[in-house]
């Protein structure tokens, strides 16, 4: 079975990490295939605008499974050699595969999110908290390091020293406090978490497609380039933006005080 189940409403995909058991622990050698499959899927739909990303059961993601890693199968079996290239194949392709994503990806983190979980979650550019959810990134307590770029990513999610502190103590933290530190936008009740997401998913999808997309890629762009290099895509970008159909509707919805209705052209 499938790591990923997929579910469709309207302009809204909503994926669940559906591993209950296992606390929906990952990645198994086939999940790397999943999400890049998953991803392309989106990415290649016009009519998708938004992504939710949960988890089944009580937990988001427990990150790597710990017996296999005990036994050393799996992802974990073989020669240095042949692990590190499984993490560039499996674990690596999750990531790049949420990294590159083309619409906004909403996490709606349900439970703990460890390790892996944690940092999928903070691929998303929207995260929404469950008050049952935790978070921690605990590779140094089982004698590894952030294999799956968390190193380059919770830094810029909540700053070095903060991100040092998680690291380094392998210490979890709790959903109030990943809202006070950044890492999520806020926490809500446990049996509201979907609604939540939900309804950010719908502002999000009410929004032109097109322009949609292209601001999410300004806006990743905006993290490593310069000043000078985001004027110039912006202003290639714009001149697109102001040719489409959905520019004029946006306009004129606006002079007379309606809702948009934005079709992608």
């Amino acid at each position: 079975m499938s790591l990923i189940n997929q579910e469709r409403r309207g302009r809204i995909a909503i994926w669940t990490l559906d591993r209950p058991e296992r606390l929906n622990a990952l990645p198994d050698p086939e999940d790397g295939q999943a999400f890049a499959d998953a991803c392309e899927a989106v990415n290649a739909d016009p009519e998708i605008r938004c992504v939710i990303l949960t988890g089944a059961g009580r937990a988001f993601s427990a990150g790597g499974d710990l017996k296999a890693m005990k036994a050393r199968t799996d992802l974990f079996e073989g020669s240095g050699t042949a692990i590190r290239e499984r993490y560039r194949r499996v674990v690596h392709r999750i990531v790049r595969a949420l990294y590159g994503l083309e619409v906004p990806l909403v996490a709606a983190v349900n439970g703990p999110a460890m390790g892996l979980g944690c940092d999928i979650a903070g691929l998303a550019d929207i995260r929404i908290a469950s008050d049952r959810a935790s978070f921690g990134v605990p590779f140094l307590k089982l004698g590894i390091i952030p294999g799956d770029g968390g190193a380059w990513l919770l830094p810029r999610n909540i700053g070095y020293v903060r991100a040092a502190e998680m690291l380094f103590t392998a210490r979890s933290i709790d959903a109030e406090t990943a809202e006070r530190w950044g890492l999520v936008n806020r926490v809500v009740p446990h049996d509201q978490l979907m609604d939540e997401a939900m309804d950010t998913a719908g502002q999000i999808a009410a929004q032109p497609p097109q322009a949609l997309r292209m601001a999410k890629s300004l806006l990743r762009q905006g993290r490593e380039a310069s000043f000078d290099q985001i004027l110039e895509m912006s202003a290639a970008i714009q001149a697109l933006a102001h040719l489409s159909d959905d520019h004029l509707e946006g306009v004129s919805a606006v002079l007379e005080k309606r809702p948009g209705d934005f079709t992608g052209r």
